[in-house]
């Protein structure tokens, strides 16, 4: 085997024919990073044949003295089930990008090691998985992928909801909380809609923040991968908005009343009117809020008649599927669901578009422990497996010292 470095026509087409196939493999994506201080090259892997069994994009940075840390986004499209030929790519990594002056190359393959359902219980493993990690640790690769939480650079836990069947099914199937709350954005207003004119400085209100990338990365994401990449807007029809906050203030205000009138009835005994007095002290902190919701929504309609964008997600169809690159939402509106009610909208499109499955997305793998405190995942979680989400469980991440000599000088001096 040798190493040779490919053009990117001859790398996509390699690498759309590869069983673990991912759209962070394609010459779409490494144009982006060679947008942002990352330099890329494409690598092939030939047998004695000179038939190519191997590839990846390779990305990277100089970080001292003109030495490099190389990283392989979702991984070489390899197959690393094979002992002796893993063992033969690591020696010629070390070999051929040693002395380029490369210290370090980490990846993540875009590999499936467990399929789980909704409460994290195993449905499918991978059988080669646990080989796989074998033959990559006896190779000389370093593995990382045990956290239950976030790795270096990409999820490790993913939460996909299968497509191509009946959507009341699909409906049905969802958490009641989760189906609650699609209910429930929908009257008040919410209503989402595809942006055909892709425009990112309007998404980056809601995702700049949060995912501390700069506007023009998600303008290169376009220009790049171009129709294959939606944008999706969460709007609130003002008017509605109005509408269903008064309904819901007056609605509570007589329940309020009603049990004001219980709790005056001399014939309950102490447990009756306490617990009375509970569900008074209860419905007290929702007449509240439900004022102050329908003060705000008096407001809005005055401000913004037309309504208003509270939440905005990027999407990238890639093989049959689709992908939630990247989401937010206004933290002003997160009380009427609207990143509940993007999700079930993008999985009504894709679902009558005929793909596969809809990804939506990083979870944890931290399925046991239920406390906030010591799980702060916990709502990220409940926000995508209440839609019935099928956990995928990858292979994790795994680094390789491709210069001894080089990588212990850099830690050293780091540390000092």
């Amino acid at each position: 085997m040798k190493i040779v470095k490919l053009n990117p026509a001859q790398f996509d087409r390699f690498a759309s024919n590869h069983r673990y196939r991912n759209y962070y493999q394609t010459s779409m994506y490494g144009s982006v990073m060679s947008k942002f201080g990352y330099r890329c090259q494409y690598l092939g892997v030939v047998n004695e044949y000179n038939k190519l069994i191997g590839a990846s994009l390779v990305i990277y940075k100089e970080v001292w003295r003109k030495n490099k840390i190389a990283y392989a986004p979702r991984g070489f499209l390899f197959n690393y089930e094979d002992k002796e030929q893993t063992e033969e790519l690591a020696s010629l990594l070390k070999r051929t990008l040693g002395k380029q002056n490369f210290m370090l190359m980490r990846m993540d393959p875009f590999i499936p090691l467990s399929v789980r359902d909704t409460e994290g219980n195993i449905m499918n493993t991978n059988d080669a998985g646990n080989d796989i990690i074998h033959n990559l640790e006896d190779a000389g690769f370093d593995y990382l992928g045990k956290n239950l939480y976030f790795e270096t650079e990409k999820p490790r836990w993913e939460a996909l909801v299968m497509l191509q069947r009946d959507v009341r099914d699909i409906f049905a199937r969802l958490d009641k909380r989760t189906r609650n709350k699609i209910r429930k954005a929908k009257g008040n207003g919410l209503v989402v809609v595809k942006d055909e004119s892709q425009n990112i400085n309007r998404l980056y209100q809601y995702v700049g923040k949060k995912d501390h990338k700069p506007l023009s990365f998600y303008r290169e994401m376009v220009n790049n991968f171009g129709k294959d990449i939606d944008i999706f807007y969460a709007k609130l029809r003002t008017e509605s908005y109005i509408v269903n906050s008064r309904r819901n203030y007056e609605k509570e205000q007589e329940y309020n009343d009603n049990l004001a009138e219980r709790i005056q009835d001399i014939s309950l005994d102490p447990k009756e009117r306490e617990a009375f007095l509970n569900k008074k002290m209860e419905s007290d902190k929702l007449i509240t809020a439900y004022k102050n919701s329908l003060l705000k929504a008096t407001d809005l309609l005055k401000q913004r008649p037309e309504g208003i964008i509270v939440a905005g997600a990027m999407v990238i169809k890639y093989d049959n599927a689709a992908y939630i690159f990247t989401e937010g939402v206004d933290s002003s509106y997160s009380a009427i669901s609207a990143s509940t009610l993007m999700k079930w909208q993008l999985i009504e499109t894709y679902n009558e578009q005929g793909f596969k499955y809809i990804n939506l997305n990083a979870i944890v793998g931290d399925f046991e422990n239920k406390n906030p405190k010591k799980n702060p995942y916990i709502g990220l979680n409940e926000s995508k497996l209440g839609f019935n989400a099928t956990v995928t469980e990858y292979i994790g991440e795994f680094d390789i010292v491709l210069n001894s000599f080089s990588y212990n000088l850099y830690k050293k001096v780091n540390k000092e």
